[in-house]
């Protein structure tokens, strides 16, 4: 992961790197607010529920990343990578070091479940959908698959040099883990200074 700002802390590069048993591969985790982009075989894998993962590759260099992102506003005080805006510049920028070409792109977008109870008019599941594809639409970054919506959290893999994905969407309880995490995450915050084809499994 790319340093952002002194003042902001940034989880160390691949803290969650793990063997998937399942998918026979090497694996990084991410939380919210980090991001990955790699050139390396590896599945970046990532819970969401109201959260939205953006997933970005380049196919002709095999190059590719996620981003895990909690709000979709930013605040001009905070260049971290929990807000949507930020997250899409850290990921497009970091794979444009690893010389990925902008116009070459291409994305894969999940998330912003509605799993958070209390939020009826507006939530931060759709609104994070919402602005995930349209910044994909002004950055004209087109958009390979989507799975946006509803009230299901989701598992997702994403395989960084081949751009293949894997969506598995869990019960939609609003009282599960992801939402009591997200509900804790939200809180930290406010404390903190300031459809294509998607293959399911």
């Amino acid at each position: 992961m790319s340093a952002v700002a002194a003042s902001v802390p940034v989880r160390a590069a691949n803290p969650g790197r793990y063997y998937d048993s399942a998918l026979q591969t090497d694996a990084i985790k991410l939380l919210p607010a980090d991001y990955v982009a790699t050139g390396e075989p590896v599945a970046l894998v990532t819970l969401l529920g109201s959260c939205v993962a953006a997933c970005l590759y380049d196919p002709a260099l095999k190059v590719g990343g996620m981003n895990h992102f909690m709000l979709p506003g930013e605040d001009s005080n905070d260049i971290c990578g929990r807000y949507g805006a930020h997250a899409m510049e850290l990921l497009i920028n970091d794979l444009l070091k690893r010389g990925a070409r902008r116009q070459r792109l291409l994305a894969k977008v999940f998330g912003g479940g509605n799993v958070l109870s209390g939020f009826h008019v507006d939530p931060i599941g759709t609104r994070n959908a919402r602005f995930v594809l349209e910044y994909l639409a002004a950055e004209r970054i087109p958009v390979m698959a989507q799975d946006l919506g509803d009230i299901h959290p989701r598992k997702v893999c994403f395989f960084a040099q081949t751009g293949r994905t894997l969506v598995k969407r869990l019960p939609a309880t609003r009282d599960d883990e992801i939402a009591r995490a997200e509900r804790a995450y939200l809180g930290s915050l406010a404390r903190a200074p300031v459809a294509g084809s998607v293959e399911l499994f």
